[in-house]
């Protein structure tokens, strides 16, 4: 068994595994510190034999890897510029725009952060990820905040992370080895002038044309469209909810319900006429969170031709809150609704190993209210971080899998296969 391993020589011989195609977790030639120790909180709770670790790496590294809902790596914010700004009377929402402009386009301008960014997509063996590149909301000008800076982030790091918007920019991606960001939305657009249907849901072409793929329904609570997860009176979709299916059907938009009441994502699906998802969720039948999605609802979004993708949020996965209790719900998924209709959206980031040092340059901020996307009941996300379940732990997932018994076919459409599908069928 791998735990009579220690962690340099499973480092040394995964390494070994996945460098031909670019999956070594290495930093200017030396090993990462992060990225071993989370793999070896991993395997501890694995404990695969040799055979299933090589056969698990090689699947993995042999895949088209697509995350059906996810972030690229995070880059640490410059500290000494943040500072700047604070001591230049800069208001709280210049330095939120501040620094999530640096957590996410640092990487194309800073050196030492592009290595790190590159280094962890090497480490996780992804070649695409369905981008959040939309802040929670439907104002248009909140929206194209994130949708710009992962489209100069993008063009700036050609040809090693491109910008895609079909199944064919993906695989063009793999085929040189490179990786891929296809946008997403954290709402509908929505212009709330009120004056027409039709003029309002305008903005979901213009962001189709933009590049975004897919967007969120609702964000956890009541929107004009419907009741999100966090609504105690789980209310289901309005009339307008469904004409913006409609739209986002028309417009090919993947509609998303990860975010959504239970009733408000039954609906949808019985309004969608093309596949839509819930592209980081969990099964409600093995906890029964806000955010997790019980069997009747599951079996709607199936019925669409569409999938459930498993996250690794530990609050939302119960039981362990690990690497295994993120492989029962991809194990349940299989079972109950096969392997067609699971995905892996991990919903969680890399961060840059710079952040602590440079966030200690800035002096603390006085507390504030907690922003509107954080209006959570409580205890919703009580659980902390578990080091198993990171990021760039991407290859022990398919170790995971292989180790449950799933075939290469079946693991190969967990990995990628199904989210390709389904933006074939969005397309128009």
């Amino acid at each position: 068994m791998l735990s009579i391993m220690n962690r340099r020589e499973f480092v040394s011989s995964s390494f070994s595994l996945a460098a031909p195609l670019g999956l070594a977790g290495q930093t200017a030639g030396a090993p990462n510190a992060e990225i071993e120790a989370s793999r070896q909180a991993a395997l501890d709770l694995l404990k695969p034999t040799q055979a299933q670790l090589q056969r698990g790496l090689e699947l993995h590294a042999s895949a088209t890897v697509v995350e059906s809902y996810g972030f690229s790596p995070r880059s640490a914010v410059d500290g000494d510029a943040l500072r700047a700004a604070m001591e230049a009377g800069a208001s709280d929402a210049e330095l939120q725009d501040l620094r999530e402009e640096m957590t996410m386009t640092r990487a194309a301008t800073n050196a030492a952060e592009r290595e790190e960014y590159l280094s962890a997509w090497r480490a996780a063996g992804v070649t695409a990820i369905l981008q959040n590149a939309g802040e929670e909301g439907q104002d248009p000008l909140r929206l194209i905040k994130r949708l710009a800076r992962f489209t100069f982030t993008t063009d700036q790091l050609r040809p090693h992370v491109t910008r895609g918007v079909n199944a064919a920019d993906i695989e063009s991606a793999r085929a040189r080895n490179a990786h891929c960001l296809v946008m997403t939305g954290n709402g509908v657009p929505l212009p709330q002038r009120w004056d027409t249907v039709q003029e309002e849901l305008g903005y979901v072409r213009l962001f189709h044309q933009l590049g975004i793929r897919m967007m969120h329904l609702t964000y956890n609570r009541r929107n004009m469209l419907g009741d999100g997860c966090a609504e105690a009176a789980n209310a289901g979709l309005s009339d307008f909810g469904r004409a913006a299916i409609a739209e986002m059907n028309r417009a090919g938009v993947i509609l998303d319900v990860a975010h959504s009441g239970w009733q408000s994502s039954l609906e949808a699906a019985q309004a969608s006429t093309k596949p839509m998802v819930a592209s980081h969720s969990v099964c409600g039948a093995l906890n029964p969170h806000i955010r997790s999605k019980p069997d009747n609802v599951i079996r709607a979004i199936v019925n669409t031709g569409g999938y459930m993708g498993v996250c690794c949020i530990p609050s939302f996965l119960g039981r362990s809150h690990d690497i295994v209790a993120m492989l029962d719900h991809i194990d349940y998924m299989v079972k109950r609704f096969g392997a067609d209709h699971v995905t892996i959206g991990t919903d969680i980031a890399y961060q840059s190993r710079a952040s602590n040092a440079e966030y200690a340059k800035v002096p603390k901020s006085q507390r504030r209210r907690a922003r509107f996307d954080y209006f959570w009941p409580p205890n919703a996300l009580a659980v902390p971080y578990n080091r198993s379940l990171a990021w760039t732990n991407w290859p022990l997932f398919t170790v995971g899998m292989v180790q449950r018994g799933h075939s290469d076919e079946a693991i190969r459409k967990i990995l990628g296969g199904n989210v390709l599908r389904v933006m074939r069928a969005a397309a128009v």
